[in-house]
C-alpha cells in the first residue's frame, strides 16, 4: 500500500533568508493526518550553526528524516557517535489524572494515602499525580529516586529548565536511618500479624 500525500511548500518569516518550510499532509495509511514538516535551504548558505532539519510530527513510525543537500557543506558532524537517549516527556503523568483501579467488578480502589514528607512539585501538579509519578521512577529508574533537586520556585516558573524528569514530581526527600528503622519495624509487624491470621 502506498502513501499518499498533499505537499505544501511557503517561506516562513522565522526562518532565515533562502529557508523554505514543506509541509506534508498524509491523506492515506495508518497515520493518515499527520503533518510531516521539512525545512531545507535555497542558494548558498555559510551559516555553520544550522542542523539538519527535524522530524516534526508524532508519527506511529520511527522513519529517518532525508536530508535533501542544495549544497556542499564545510561543517563536519558525527550524529550517530555518543551515546544518545530519547527525549523524555516532562510532567506525562498528569494525562493519568482521574483514573482510578479497581477489581474485577469495577469496584475502585480507594485512593492511597502517601507520606507526608512527599510534597507535589511543578505546575499544577496534585498528590494524584505524584502517587503515579513515584511508582514510574521506582519501577523504571535504574537511579537512586530522590526526588527534584531544584527550588520549588524555580520548578513552577520553569519546569522545563529546572525539573529532572528521570525523578519523580516530588521535593526532594532526604530518609535518615530512623525512617528505616520505623518502616521496618511496621512490615515486622504486619508480618507477624499475616502469619497469626493464617494460622487461625
Amino acid at each position: 500500500m502506498s502513501l499518499t500525500i498533499e505537499k505544501t511548500k511557503y517561506e516562513c518569516a522565522a526562518l532565515p533568508k533562502r529557508w523554505q518550510r514543506d509541509d506534508m499532509l498524509r491523506k492515506t495509511g495508518l497515520s493518515v493526518g499527520k503533518v510531516d514538516v521539512m525545512y531545507y535551504s535555497r542558494g548558498v548558505r555559510n551559516d555553520a550553526s544550522l542542523v539538519p532539519p527535524i522530524r516534526q510530527t508524532a508519527s506511529i513510525f520511527k522513519q529517518p528524516v532525508t536530508v535533501y543537500k542544495t549544497q556542499e557543506s564545510k561543517v563536519k558532524s558525527d550524529y550517530k557517535n555518543g551515546n544518545q537517549e530519547k527525549p523524555k516527556q516532562l510532567i506525562w503523568e498528569k494525562r493519568l489524572e482521574g483514573l482510578r483501579a479497581c477489581d474485577l467488578d469495577g469496584t475502585e480502589f480507594e485512593a492511597m494515602e502517601l507520606p507526608k514528607g512527599l510534597k507535589p512539585v511543578g505546575p499544577n501538579v496534585s498528590e494524584e499525580t505524584i502517587i503515579q509519578s513515584v511508582a514510574t521512577a521506582l519501577h523504571v529508574s535504574t537511579q537512586p529516586v530522590t526526588g527534584q533537586t531544584g527550588s520549588k520556585s524555580a520548578l513552577e516558573k520553569n519546569p522545563g529548565v529546572f525539573l529532572d524528569p528521570k525523578q519523580p514530581l516530588v521535593q526532594a526527600v532526604n530518609i535518615s536511618d530512623d525512617d528505616i528503622k520505623r518502616q521496618e519495624d511496621r512490615v515486622a509487624l504486619a508480618r507477624k500479624k499475616l502469619q497469626e491470621a493464617l494460622k487461625s
